[in-house]
């Protein structure tokens, strides 16, 4: 790829035979893996802390959007703070900020308080993962990180999968405090494993920090997640005024966001990674597998609680093979991608998560439960194989000095195009169904009520559908990707 900047030539800390490796990979993915297990831990909670503090739904929802609220602000901010501090610091940071949230959520005698905690938490978690792939990008040379990316999806997958497997057990057994007590000690674990073993890798360059463009990313991103978030919440959706006012408000501020950081010569997020044509592919892929396994993993409980007639229980169940082989495949896709490259792992998997969306969008009350079993074991497969590879191979791509802000970018389009796919999603079946049932001589009956359902989520995966199609052209496109010559400005 043709490149006009100019690159300091570098060398990996893995082929440096006085660095020890290991240590500082398991103070990572120890910490992330409970920080994010955090995240869906709650899911199962929410009606159980609704009953507790006697709260609307609304209100408890606040743990969720509040949680996706502040990732959405803070990640953009992470590429200055990568550069600002230390590793040592950012992670031994984000760690005891993570560890003081779930101590207050745990100690919690109101459901504020416990609110309070939980955005702590969420300040720690949102920051922590750029800080384990920004590490890893600087440890390991682009022939290697596939096996690498592949353990962080591991983590990154397996952890939310067994959350509300974990979360159920733990809530009916022990009570929702331990959600969080739990966590405390290996919290604590990660940080002093990493006071002892955690090295600093890559460069302090301190650059200026922009005000406006962090007030500016603040507003854009913040009003972009909470307007998506509010829209599954209303009955009116993306149509009730607050919703839209505010992503109208959110998109403007981030094209002017945008038209800044092209003119400062310290960025807050550096624009020009999109010139690197794999890196952007890689970013509107990871954007369609995000939306894809949002909305499903709301789309499908709702569709087996409703015409399918099956408890929260057996629905989470249904789901879980799926989320446990995404997981584990994770790093098996990793090592494919070193060994075979991006196209021989992307394309066949865009065309499965085609046919599975098409496959859905078939679906109706009789519909038998292995069918469901089977479709979401194949979207989650498809993930595996598409996200990480992308990922990987788009931030290969990239001269050192961009994986800051690369990695910023796209950790902070996973909480962006989750509510957005959630939203969106949920407005086409609200939709749908309000349709059928306007149009049913008699609206309250069962069978009026379960056809709309069943209407509504073949809509929803027939759009789904249309957007994995739009994927699987693009993933033609996929080619492996090499950091450019730092001294030819070519890809090497």
């Amino acid at each position: 790829m043709e490149g006009n900047e100019s690159n300091e030539e570098y060398e990996f800390l893995a082929d440096d035979p006085d660095f020890s490796v290991k240590p500082v990979m398991f103070s990572l993915i120890i910490g992330a893996f409970f920080a994010i297990l955090n995240e869906t831990l709650l899911n199962i909670a929410l009606t159980t802390l609704k009953d507790v503090f006697d709260i609307s739904t609304p209100t408890v929802q606040w743990m969720v959007t509040g949680f996706m609220l502040i990732m959405g602000i803070l990640i953009p901010v992470s590429a200055l703070m990568l550069q600002t501090f230390t590793t040592r610091q950012m992670f031994m940071g984000t760690m005891t900020v993570f560890t003081i949230g779930t101590i207050i959520c745990a100690l919690a005698p109101t459901f504020a308080v416990l609110l309070i905690g939980r955005l702590i938490q969420a300040v720690g978690t949102g920051l922590l993962i750029p800080i384990i792939f920004n590490t890893f990008l600087l440890i390991f040379p682009p022939e290697r990180r596939g096996a690498i990316m592949g353990m962080i999806g591991l983590v990154i997958m397996f952890a939310p999968a067994i959350g509300p497997t974990l979360s159920g057990i733990i809530v009916e057994h022990l009570g929702w405090r331990y959600l969080f007590i739990t966590v405390i000690p290996f919290a604590l674990f990660s940080i002093i494993f990493a006071f002892k073993y955690l090295r600093n890798v890559g460069e302090v360059t301190k650059p200026k920090a922009d005000i406006l463009s962090i007030l500016l990313s603040t507003i854009g991103f913040g009003g972009i997640v909470l307007g998506f978030s509010f829209a599954g919440e209303g009955e009116a959706g993306l149509m009730e005024p607050h919703v839209y006012s505010l992503i109208l408000v959110g998109a403007a501020t981030i094209v002017i966001f945008t038209f800044r950081q092209l003119k400062l010569e310290e960025p807050l997020l550096d624009i020009r990674v999109f010139k690197y044509p794999m890196y952007s592919i890689a970013l509107v892929m990871f954007i369609i597998v995000m939306m894809s396994m949002f909305s499903s993993e709301i789309i499908l409980p709702m569709f087996m609680q409703g015409p399918l007639a099956l408890d929260p229980a057996d629905a989470g169940l249904i789901l879980l093979p799926g989320a446990l082989l995404n997981g584990l495949m994770s790093p098996v896709m990793g090592k494919l991608f070193d060994k075979f490259g991006p196209r021989k792992l992307i394309i066949p998997a865009a065309a499965v998560l085609s046919a599975t969306m098409f496959s859905l969008s078939q679906v109706s009350e009789n519909t038998p439960i292995y069918v469901i079993i089977i479709s979401y074991m194949l979207l989650m497969l498809s993930v595996s194989a598409i996200m990480m590879p992308a990922q990987t191979n788009g931030l290969n791509q990239l001269p050192k000095k961009l994986y800051p802000h690369g990695t910023a970018i796209m950790n902070t389009l996973q909480p962006v195009s989750g509510a957005i796919g959630v939203s969106v999603f949920i407005s086409i079946l609200t939709a749908r169904e309000e349709s059928v049932l306007n149009q049913a001589s008699n609206p309250n009956s069962e069978q009026a009520l379960t056809q709309a359902t069943v209407s509504g989520v073949e809509l929803v995966y027939f759009v789904a559908f249309g957007v994995a199609l739009a994927g699987l052209i693009l993933s033609l496109f996929v080619k492996r990707a090499r950091p450019v010559d730092l001294s030819k400005g070519t890809s090497s």
